[in-house]
Order: structure tokens, then sequence, then C-alpha cells
């Protein structure tokens, strides 16, 4: 099992979820050349991660009949020994299968389980793990399955240079006119669609009720700066300053300035597993439903880096996706003694 094609090929935070699992693969089997099949959106994180040797870009299941039919050529010819499907779709397992990949290896789903001739039972929809679990006793499997010893990953699985993560605070302070000798809390308004999130007002308020003396970087991904800006305006009508970071040079270059942080708030999005992934302490909301409780999508922080909040129980679906149930004042009883430690 010399060449072995691992599929993440949806969102960012998806992506970040999937690095225990390619680091556990590389550490246990460090001989072996691994490539990551990701979206276009996603290829620059994949190009940083330690553990993927080559990165293969997916043009996603509308594209164009040609460029699909170019993509199983193009897999074909790197001659895979194994394929790990983290994600598994009809499209997906046609892909492996089309590709003859010997060895195929995906999560016992559905219809698509049939293009594999490897496959555990998870029940993911159940949530009774966290994504990166899930991911981790895929590749488990993998391994017990071609006798190699399983060696359990560490985080952080996202590192930069400390003089490189200096420099970009240095370059950020120019910029922003952040004070160095102050702590930095970076907060993500922005949702990417991927789940609900707290409200602009919601924000504000719990911004505001941080009681430690702090620095307030706004972020915003495509699309997302009028919301940062809008939020800026909201703290200014209680007096709190606020930088709108909006523009950078790409994921890696955003991922560099997310390592500046002292810590990371936001909803259940990209930045948010990126933040956790470099193990900056994160502050997550998420909706009650079962599919996005902050247990299936814990981010990747080491212990006790990480609080979660949720909306209170409810018996209605609409009730437990309903962001605006977060009552900030309830929040930051629980969180200023949290985040005493890392802004202090």
């Amino acid at each position: 099992m010399k060449k072995i094609l691992v599929i993440r090929n949806d969102k960012i935070g998806d992506f970040m979820l999937a690095w225990p699992a390619l680091a556990m693969l590389k550490v246990s089997l460090p001989d072996c050349h691994i490539s990551a099949l990701v979206p276009e959106y996603t290829a620059a994180l994949a190009h940083l991660c330690p553990w993927i040797d080559h990165v293969l870009t997916d043009p996603g299941k509308k594209a164009e009949k040609q460029e699909k039919k170019a993509l199983v050529s193009q897999i074909k010819q790197y001659g895979f020994d194994a394929s790990i499907n983290l994600f598994s779709t009809t499209y997906n397992a046609l892909l492996v299968w089309k590709a003859g990949i010997p060895y195929r290896l995906a999560p016992a789903t559905k219809i698509a389980q049939f293009f594999y001739n490897h496959r555990i039972k998870q029940k993911r929809s159940l949530s009774l793990k966290p994504e990166y679990e899930y991911n981790l006793d895929l590749v488990r499997a993998f391994l017990t399955d071609i006798g190699v010893e399983v060696i359990e990953p560490a985080s952080p699985y996202l590192k930069f240079n400390p003089v490189d993560v200096a420099q970009q605070r240095l370059k950020f302070a120019g910029e922003s006119g952040l004070s160095l000798s102050k702590r930095w809390l970076f907060v993500h308004a922005g949702s990417g669609g991927s789940a609900n999130n707290l409200s602009l007002k919601q924000y504000a308020d719990l911004i505001g009720g941080i009681s430690v003396e702090k620095e307030v970087v706004l972020t915003a991904g495509p699309g997302e700066e009028e919301k940062a800006q809008a939020l800026k305006s909201l703290l200014s009508e209680s007096d709190v300053n606020a930088f709108v970071y909006a523009k950078n040079d790409g994921l890696v270059d955003f991922s560099r300035s997310i390592a500046c942080a002292d810590v990371f708030m936001a909803g259940s999005t990209g930045p948010l597993h990126i933040a956790a992934a470099l193990d900056v302490p994160t502050i997550g909301f998420f909706p009650a439903k079962r599919s996005a409780t902050p247990l299936r999508w814990r981010p990747l922080n080491s212990e006790g880096r990480h609080i979660a909040f949720v909306p209170p129980p409810a018996d209605e679906k609409s009730q437990q996706e309903d962001m605006s149930r977060i009552d900030p004042a309830e929040v930051l009883e629980t969180l200023n003694p949290w985040i005493a430690s890392y802004l202090s």
C-alpha cells in the first residue's frame, strides 16, 4: 500500500476535520504517498497540510462530463493501491470504482457503499462522536486491515514557523493599528451557509460584555465584509473599537493571521476549524439539532481550549436551530471566567 488516495472534497470545516486522520495515516505508514482529492477552494489548505504529498483538484459533480472523465483518467494514471473516502457520496464512490483502485474503503452509507470493496458501519447520522473521530475510525480500520500498527496523532495539527507568525503579527498590527501589548480576540460572524449563526446584535452584546481588556478583529470571508462592517458599527455604539479584516493574500495568509489570535469566536464554520487546528482557543456557537451539535462538529483544540454554546433544549426542530434563543447574558456568565485565562 504505497500510493493512497484520500477523498474529502466538501467544505473547509469538513476538510480541516480530516487532518487528524491524514496525520494518523502518515505517521503510522510513513513510507506511503498520500494524495488528497479536494475542491479548488480548499486546495491551498491541502498544500499546507504536512501529511499530504500531492493534491488533486476535484471539478465537482456539477462539472462538465469531459472534466469528470478527465479526473477519472488522472486518478487511473497515478495507479493508487488504495482509496479512503472520508466523505462518501455516489459521485465519490463512482470516481474510485471507475478508476479501478484495488482497495476502496468508505463508510457503509446508502447505495454508494456497493461501489466499495471495504466498508465499515458508522451511522454518522446519529452524531454519537465528533466528525474527526469518524474519519480516524476509517484510517484505523485501513491500517488494521493491512496489518500496520496504529499511531495516534496529537494536536496541534496545523503549525506555522513562530518567526513567520511573529512577522505576521507585526504586519497585522501595522495595517490595523492593533496594540501589540494587548490580547487579540478574533470574531467571525459569517457562516458560509453551512450552519446557523448568531445575529450581529448577539455578537455585539457578547463582545461588549467580555470583561477583560482586548483588541477586537472582525474577520470576513468572500461576500461577508458588509456584515463585518455592520458589526463594527454596532460595537462603536458601545464604544468598542474593532478592526475589519476582510482582505488577505489567500487561505494560507488568512490562516497565518488566525495564528496571531489569542482567542477565536465563531459559529460552526470553516475559520473556527482552522483556528482549532492551530490550537488557538475557540468559542463556538452551534445549533442543537442532532446533525449539527457541538459534539458532532467539535473543533480540533486540545483539551480545555474550546468552549461551546447551543440554544436551550426544545422539542421542535425549528427551535433547536433558532440561534436567537442563545442569551448573550447567560453565555457571558460561563464565558468570562473561561476566557480570562487567555485574554488576561
